[in-house]
């Protein structure tokens, strides 16, 4: 059993294995899974944009999905004090690169994280239990704070799961599903 900080470096390490192709192949597949989740009678739909060159999962085909069934989609902007804004997406939304390479919005409907139904969550792996290892600030575990108690929240990962994580916290806030290339679990 190992703790969220070795998990994260050996995850890391892992991802950086991948081609550009494979990252390419296992967003497309990960994408076709989440079709498979009862989440598609929802409206709003919270998903993070990918830094491609840190070998993320590649959300473009997801969120071509979200745009097609006609939802709302909403996207991340890291602010001040390690906290996050949601904005709308629309066809005016300005994106540009911030200073550690993710895609976020310059302009657009700030969206109370209240009225979000589904957050997709970047993640490196999770547990058996739901839990998950991400990048360490926290922005995930406050924003989902904030939403309310029946947003359905879904990780995207890479990699099966392991079986435990050794340093999970009381504020540590566990998935609902987990969507890797190959599986759907159920929390």
């Amino acid at each position: 059993m190992k703790t969220k900080k070795q998990l994260r470096y050996l995850y890391q390490n892992k991802r950086e294995n991948f081609s550009n192709n494979e990252i390419q192949d296992l967003s497309i597949l990960i994408s076709n899974k989440c079709l498979e989740i009862p989440i598609w009678h929802l409206e709003n739909f919270h998903i993070f944009l990918s830094i491609l060159i840190k070998k993320e999962i590649d959300t473009s085909p997801l969120l071509s999905v979200i745009m097609a069934k006609d939802k709302q989609a909403v996207i991340p902007k890291i602010m001040e004090s390690k906290k996050l804004e949601h904005i709308l997406l629309t066809d005016q939304t300005i994106l540009k690169n911030n200073s550690l390479g993710i895609p976020e919005p310059q302009n657009g409907i700030n969206i109370s994280p209240r009225i979000i139904d589904v957050v997709f969550i970047p993640l490196y792996v999770f547990d058996l239990k739901g839990n998950r290892v991400g990048y360490g600030g926290g922005y995930y575990d406050r924003f989902l704070k904030k939403c309310k108690k029946d947003t359905v929240k879904v990780g995207l990962s890479l990699f099966e799961p392991v079986k435990k994580i050794k340093d999970i916290l009381d504020f540590d806030v566990k998935l609902d599903y987990a969507v890797t290339p190959e599986s759907i679990f159920s929390f």
